[in-house]
């Protein structure tokens, strides 16, 4: 067991002069700061709390992550390894039981073989759009939440669409290989313009909405589907159906998460209810097209082209071969004319990357300082207002349990000597997280309250902070 921690004195007030602004900030932390008037007044500030184990967080952070969001964690005091690339199941197994956190992207996947040997992991970090890529339900099981960045590459996204609409009408994808190839190919048949062309939209989410409003300003018509009813932007229309929508459209353009009922969502029969001569876009997940089917509508001449970001099976590294070994259909599809590949780059710009590493760097450091759980996605969702600086022998409790009855009372047991300024408690199905500020405790009596509480009958994960 380790000994008792120091916590820290009564320190004097900070007073600054600022200028704020109306807050966006997404927690009672940061709102802690805000105040409407530009005067000279003092701020209180909020302490950035340590685990009481004292011992300096690790984090793993790989796949070439944003450096802001490395620079980030080290400002914080983390010890940070940093690497470029993926690692293997059996390397994360080998490597992952020293780390606290973990920062991946799309290729690295924590299974539950992985999590079983992150005996010490408090938090993954997904700097990418999906997590199918993390067992969510494990490592909630195993009191560890998951933040991602559901909307920061999302205008990427949406430029890389409009550009292949445009390439896919002109075929000049096309042009430009040969004449790298040195062939002059000029022509303008099967090229069209895409003023007065019908885009459809499957999934009216953050990406399809913005891609709405980039289309009717090249004054295309868009319909769009969707599982819930949505109000649309500009000019846009809502579809009874997908059979309506593929039937309408000169261009498909997919962007639903990968679940199980949208693997293979466009397959032989979608493809043959869309227009002869038209397009297909997926840049959503590699298992939502069954590109067999797609291959087929392609070479018998029923759909002009297509353009694929995201694969079934994705290469690992760089430099790998994307070949009928990883898919048995590679080379069939890269021989097909007017069809872009592209190697899964539809938030690969400079600017979604930094807003990614922004977005979820905050968000790791925010559960590692304050036990914060806002954002993340297989995890109650619970905040508090920050301990001050002046506010000395405060400790926060993070308790992760499992959600059944009479949990709260035994851990307001164990927590009656002593005053609770606040307390939250939230679940999300089976797995519940409380959060408790503790005032007046000694250093002496901070191993033992931890000791208490970690030994109650559902507690998954609990963390002092101090």
């Amino acid at each position: 067991m380790s000994s008792a921690i120091s916590i820290p004195a009564n320190r004097p007030l900070n007073v600054v002069a600022a200028s704020t602004s109306p807050s966006t900030a997404t927690t009672i932390h940061e709102r802690m700061l805000f105040r409407k008037d530009s005067t000279t007044f003092p701020i209180r500030r909020p302490k950035v709390l340590h685990p009481v184990e004292n011992e300096d967080l690790r984090l793993l952070i790989l796949e070439n992550i944003s450096q802001e969001a490395v620079k980030a964690f080290q400002a914080q005091g983390f010890h940070v390894d940093h690497s470029t690339k993926a690692m293997s199941e059996d390397e994360l197994v080998q490597k992952i039981g020293s780390y606290h956190a973990i920062g991946i992207r799309s290729k690295t996947k924590i299974t539950e073989r992985v999590l079983k040997a992150a005996s010490k992991l408090l938090v993954i970090g997904c700097f990418c759009i999906g997590t199918n890529q993390v067992d969510l339900e494990s490592a909630g099981k195993a009191g560890i939440p998951v933040f991602n960045s559901p909307f920061s590459n999302s205008r990427s996204v949406a430029e890389l669409v409009v550009s292949e609409v445009i390439a896919l009408s002109r075929q000049y994808f096309e042009r430009a290989f040969e004449m790298r190839s040195g062939l002059w190919n000029k022509q303008s048949k099967g090229c069209w313009e895409v003023r007065g062309k019908t885009l459809g939209i499957v999934g009216y989410g953050h990406i399809g909405a913005q891609l709405s409003v980039l289309s009717e300003a090249f004054g295309m018509r868009v319909l769009f589907h969707d599982v819930v009813n949505i109000m649309p932007l500009g000019s846009a229309r809502q579809v009874d159906s997908l059979a309506t929508l593929l039937a309408e459209s000169d261009f498909v353009t997919l962007h639903v998460p990968e679940l199980p009922e949208t693997t293979n969502m466009i397959s032989k029969a979608q493809l043959a209810q869309m227009k002869k001569g038209a397009y297909l876009i997926n840049n959503a997940r590699g298992k939502v097209v069954d590109i067999p089917a797609l291959i087929d509508a392609l070479k018998s001449g029923h759909l002009a082209g297509a353009a694929v970001d995201v694969y079934p099976s994705e290469p690992g590294a760089n430099g790998a071969p994307f070949d009928d070994q990883l898919n048995g259909w590679s080379s069939a599809l890269r021989s097909i004319p007017n069809v872009i590949l592209t190697p899964h780059i539809g938030g690969s710009t400079e600017e979604a990357q930094r807003m990614i590493g922004e977005e979820v760097s905050s968000a790791l450091i925010r559960y590692l300082n304050f036990g914060t759980s806002l954002g993340a996605v297989n995890f109650p969702e619970v905040d508090l207002r920050a301990i001050m600086l002046e506010e000395p022998n405060h400790v926060r409790v993070c308790y992760v349990h499992n959600n059944i009855p009479g949990v709260l009372r035994q851990v307001n047991e164990v927590l009656s000597p002593f005053n609770v300024e606040k307390q939250y408690s939230d679940s999300k199905g089976d797995i519940a997280y409380l959060m408790a500020d503790i005032a007046d405790v000694s250093p002496s009596d901070v191993n033992s309250l931890r000791e208490q509480i970690s030994k109650t009958s559902a507690n998954i994960l609990t963390r002092l902070l101090a």
